[in-house]
């Protein structure tokens, strides 16, 4: 049977449509950090899973869950799967900006706990840490948040980070605040000002409010400052790739992990699910562990021997260096992020 010209072309729009939906169906967007952090992230995890799984993943660099609030408050469909800190995530989940995770599709039963919730599913683990300039101090640099705080001992720029994640949490470790007592004294808002309080003491000295981990760790490779807060990955890069003259004490550390969730309203949800299902076994995370010292939330990895010991032990969360650090609080985070923000964007501009 011959078919008429308009026929024809009416199935050939029909099937380049069927096409086009299904190599859309095929493709999820995916954010993160850029720098060090992603390319990681990108040879490690997001190819070789979306290899595995047949489908394409672009990736591409957001400002944070603020970025993700704009998305869902205006309808437009920029991206499937966030790659966000726990408190943002905490956060994010609170005020309805995600979509709640299927744990019958997403396996946690071999993940180290509380490293995941409902709204984002852990996949590494790093920490927040006082780095310090070696050409400035030597080995001799702040080994506690009290020393960072203390500028007549070590006198020197600082910078910090210009988001109040894990932020108030060093002003009182520097104010004397005993580690399981901190969220306790920030469960209010007299407890936020004490800390900004403390912020604000060193204010004068703090020289740059840094937006990203490319950017804190190109202030010490460049020398820009004596110490900055930040994240230990990235300077672990910094020192072994450009050079930077930089060193960190675990004691300082503040432990937290990034992992990933979805965004309200998204159209390929489901296969968002699945990728996500398949980004949390063991194999990836030992390999983007090869690429930046963020330990791994499978425990398999240690246990099926994944990663060479000295490379586990350069970890945030090997036990010999865990026992030292606060864990950030997902709780607190929910409940406080938004108002706790609003008040350091304050204090940062005042």
């Amino acid at each position: 049977m011959k078919l008429g010209i308009k026929t024809a072309g009416l199935l050939a729009a029909a099937g380049l449509a069927l096409s086009s939906a299904s190599a859309f169906a095929d493709e999820l967007r995916i954010v993160s950090w850029g720098g060090a952090y992603q390319k990681g992230q990108s040879i490690g995890i997001f190819q070789p899973a979306a290899k595995k799984m047949g489908i394409t993943v672009k990736e591409d660099t957001y400002g944070g869950i603020s970025d993700v609030k704009l998305q869902v408050m205006s309808g437009a469909d920029k991206f499937d799967i966030i790659s966000s800190g726990a408190g943002s995530c905490a956060s994010g989940g609170a005020e309805g900006l995600l979509e709640k995770l299927d744990y019958s599709v997403i396996d946690v039963s071999n993940h180290l706990p509380d490293m995941w919730s409902d709204y984002c599913v852990g996949a590494d683990i790093f920490s927040v840490v006082a780095a310090w300039n070696t050409d400035t101090y030597g080995e001799n640099g702040p080994r506690s948040w009290a020393d960072f705080y203390d500028v007549e001992k070590f006198p020197g720029t600082r910078a910090m980070r210009s988001k109040v994640d894990a932020q108030l949490e060093t002003a009182l470790l520097a104010d004397g605040v005993p580690m399981d007592q901190i969220y306790t004294v920030l469960d209010s808002e007299e407890g936020i000002e004490r800390a900004l309080n403390k912020i604000r003491s060193i204010k004068p000295h703090i020289a740059v409010w840094w937006t990203s981990g490319a950017m804190h760790a190109q202030l010490m490779v460049d020398g820009e400052v004596d110490m900055t807060t930040g994240w230990n990955g990235r300077f672990d890069v910094a020192k072994a790739e450009n050079g930077a003259k930089v060193n960190y004490d675990w004691r300082t550390g503040i432990m937290d992990w990034e992992g990933y969730g979805i965004p309200k309203g998204v159209k390929e949800k489901d296969l968002a699910m699945k990728y996500i299902a398949e980004m949390m076994k063991p194999e990836y995370m030992a390999e983007f562990a090869k690429y930046i010292t963020y330990g791994p939330t499978n425990g398999l990895v240690y246990e099926l021997g994944l990663m060479e010991d000295s490379r586990a032990r350069a970890m945030p969360s090997h036990p010999d260096n865990a026992q030292h650090q606060l864990t950030l609080s997902q709780a607190w985070y929910a409940k406080w992020r938004t108002i706790a923000a609003e008040m350091y964007t304050e204090m940062m501009t005042e």
